[in-house]
């Protein structure tokens, strides 16, 4: 993934250096430092030989002697690739906010933004995890396809949000699934009915309403699990998921259907709305 993106970035590089002869002898004349030239060219070849946090440092250093140079706004945002690379996904966020605000009509701003969604996209690690890579990831792809909707970014963007959502979807039902054990109904329907509502086209869909077919069941409403129970046949006739909900309805259903006695309901009652 990241070697696809490296050619995008170095694709982006190239192409604002095409005008290279031009831009070399900007910073030759006489009233330019050739420390500059050095020290980006360092932090180039550090880039190629992977060396990509001293690579960081040194495009960093390069933006700081001539920050009023072309080349700032190009070190400052190698500098946040550079620290992609390395997995130091904090110190580029970092550098990529600065970049925006520093240069907001810099050319490749919109590179900037595509770099933040997928410096949160790398940090999302599981379902079980903290979700805040996964929202912020979610926001900024939604705001580069708003912003920027005929762009290469854009469309990967689009690929990047579908898979986003499966891994929300996915930690959904995995929260789904715990109040169902601890028999936290209430929680559980209502994270059951979010993957239907709002990852409708994600593969947890057809377990979600399966899960509200069984709790509905259980808790003794069984018109609304004959409702959740039809809506799945008539979208996922073939889907075992169908059958297992299919089978609740039989004698031979395992699960027990709360027993309706006096002795702990008010206790039980109150379990359901943990």
């Amino acid at each position: 993934m990241k070697f696809n993106f490296f050619l995008i970035v170095l694709l982006l590089f190239l192409n604002s250096c095409s005008d290279k002869k031009k831009e070399i002898s900007k910073i030759t004349e006489p009233d330019q430092n050739m420390e500059l030239i050095a020290t980006y060219k360092e932090a180039y070849q550090a880039l190629e030989k992977n060396d990509n946090y001293y690579a960081a440092k040194k495009f960093l250093e390069a933006e700081l002697l001539y920050p009023q140079s072309i080349w700032a706004a190009k070190s400052a945002l190698m500098a946040s690739y550079s620290y992609y690379l390395q997995n130091y996904y904090s110190e580029s966020l970092s550098n990529l906010e600065r970049f925006i605000k520093t240069y907001p009509t810099d050319k490749n701003i919109q590179y900037a933004h595509y770099l933040i969604a997928m410096c949160y996209y790398e940090s999302i690690e599981d379902e079980k995890r903290d979700s805040e890579p996964l929202i912020e990831a979610k926001n900024k792809f939604n705001f580069i396809i708003q912003e920027y909707p005929n762009t290469d970014f854009a469309l990967d963007s689009k690929f990047k949000l579908e898979l986003i959502k499966d891994i929300l979807a996915s930690k959904e039902m995995y929260l789904g699934r715990h109040y169902m054990k601890k028999q936290k109904w209430i929680p559980a329907i209502n994270r059951f009915q979010k993957i239907i509502s709002e990852y409708d086209q994600t593969i947890f869909v057809e377990e979600a309403i399966h899960r509200l077919v069984e709790i509905n069941y259980t808790l003794g409403l069984l018109e609304e699990s004959k409702k959740y129970a039809k809506l799945l046949g008539y979208n996922y006739q073939s889907s075992e998921w169908y059958k297992k909900s299919y089978s609740i309805f039989n004698q031979d259903y395992s699960i027990k259907k709360i027993k309706k006695e006096k002795k702990g309901v008010i206790k039980r009652f109150k379990k359901i709305f943990d």
